[in-house]
């Protein structure tokens, strides 16, 4: 009961006392795109690049994340919106440890987006629409689920038979069509390397 719970928050070493000991400041990036898109790939290579250039960050992925902690969920729409809540709580412990967070996730709905932002803060939340169109996400089928779903084998599939809404006003559009993936870390990076700069 709500009445029983008292958090400690307060008590504990502080965001800032952490930021200071790890030499950044913490931020969510959050990865969105169709299945297919290459944000899995652009999580992978960032954070190797953030860890690189002296900073450090943790991936947060969907495939990763539903074989763990929310192997309970199903696809369905309050599934898949339960999914990227926990996802956010996490990502919020990892923002107060100070932790850069790069978040992997198809997060299909303006709503869905907004509760992760309203969650984890929206001073904090950086949205990144990983923007490859569906014909090339399909082209690639790196799982074959698009085939699956063209045959009716997977239902409510993102881009299929379920929509995907993109996002309107992000932080960053990735428009990866031309891109290499070096190309598409480089220019998340150079977005995102003032806002996570050592704290003085």
């Amino acid at each position: 009961m709500a009445e029983n719970i008292h958090p400690i928050f307060d008590r504990l070493l502080q965001r800032g006392d952490r930021e200071l000991r790890l030499g950044q400041k913490s931020k969510v990036l959050w990865l969105t795109g169709l299945s297919g898109s290459g944000k899995s790939t652009i999580a992978q290579h960032l954070e190797r690049k953030l860890h690189n250039e002296g900073f450090f960050a943790q991936v947060l992925d969907g495939d990763n994340i539903r074989s763990g902690i929310n192997n309970n969920l199903s696809f369905s729409p309050a599934d898949r919106a339960e999914n990227i809540r926990r996802i956010a709580e996490i990502a919020n412990l990892y923002l107060n440890s100070g932790v850069i967070t790069i978040n992997s996730f198809i997060s299909p709905t303006k709503a869905i987006r907004a509760k992760a932002a309203e969650i984890i803060g929206k001073e904090d939340f950086i949205e990144i629409f990983i923007n490859t169109p569906l014909e090339i996400c399909e082209a690639r089928d790196v799982k074959g689920l698009y085939k699956k779903a063209r045959a009716g084998e997977i239902k409510g599939f993102t881009g299929i038979d379920a929509p995907y809404e993109a996002p309107e006003n992000p932080a960053l559009d990735v428009k990866t069509a031309h891109k290499t993936i070096e190309e598409s870390v480089d220019e998340i990076f150079e977005h995102i390397f003032p806002l996570i700069s050592p704290v003085s």
